[in-house]
């Protein structure tokens, strides 16, 4: 069993001791959207008029490295050069969704696939970016597996500046507006993975990437 379907059993079996049918009825889903288009959103953090700024500094506050290109065509370059200028592997996976980019034009062998424990590298896309925070916002599926950002020792990120939105609430706006509901998976990505379980002492590679790295695509 997957874990969608087994989501939705365990929701139809709380519904069915609630003596309510196991599916929603479209009532019932129109009460819920008409709950959260009235819910006030409390106080928000100021970001400016300038979301792109805003959110790569905010990234690089996390820990992020980022990196400005002016076109989607010049990312291939620009992952080639940080992952030299790094001493990283020219080698990596991709979503699916980038593999049409001409990697290999930029000296770089990248495989569109999920990644497995050996590769170092994965290249993703983000569905979201929240300036407020520097966040990613990570929706899974077909094209965009999860384990992009989770596996790989270096994370690399492409992100548009039409993707950039202010804040959180905008992000899920976005997504409820696009997908209606949320996908199996939904992540949200601040910096490489850290923790200070040990000594309060900040160490980062712990439950994923030890590196996350920004590509910032200014135009189409």
């Amino acid at each position: 069993m997957d874990t969608s379907s087994a989501r939705r059993n365990i929701l139809s079996r709380i519904r069915q001791a609630q003596g309510r049918s196991g599916t929603p009825t479209a009532a019932e889903r129109d009460a819920v959207e008409a709950y959260i288009a009235r819910h006030p959103i409390g106080p928000q953090p100021t970001v400016g008029d300038d979301l792109l700024a805003h959110f790569e500094a905010q990234a690089q506050r996390m820990a992020s490295t980022t990196q400005r290109v002016a076109r989607m065509v010049d990312v291939p370059a620009a992952v080639a050069a940080f992952l030299s200028a790094g001493g990283l592997p020219s080698e990596a996976v991709c979503w699916p969704a980038l593999g049409g980019l001409k990697w290999a034009d930029a000296g770089l062998r990248v495989e569109p696939r999920a990644p497995n424990g050996t590769d170092l590298v994965g290249i993703s896309g983000v569905f979201a970016a929240i300036a407020e925070t520097g966040t990613l916002m990570m929706l899974s599926g077909p094209q965009t597996p999860a384990s992009m950002h989770l596996l790989p020792e270096t994370h690399v990120a492409v992100v548009a500046a039409s993707q950039i939105v202010a804040h959180y609430e905008d992000a899920f706006a976005r997504m409820r507006e696009e997908r209606g509901t949320p996908p199996r998976a939904m992540n949200l990505v601040s910096g490489p993975s850290r923790t200070g379980d040990i000594e309060q002492t900040i160490v980062l590679g712990a439950h994923g990437p030890y590196r996350v790295h920004l590509v910032l695509v200014e135009g189409e």
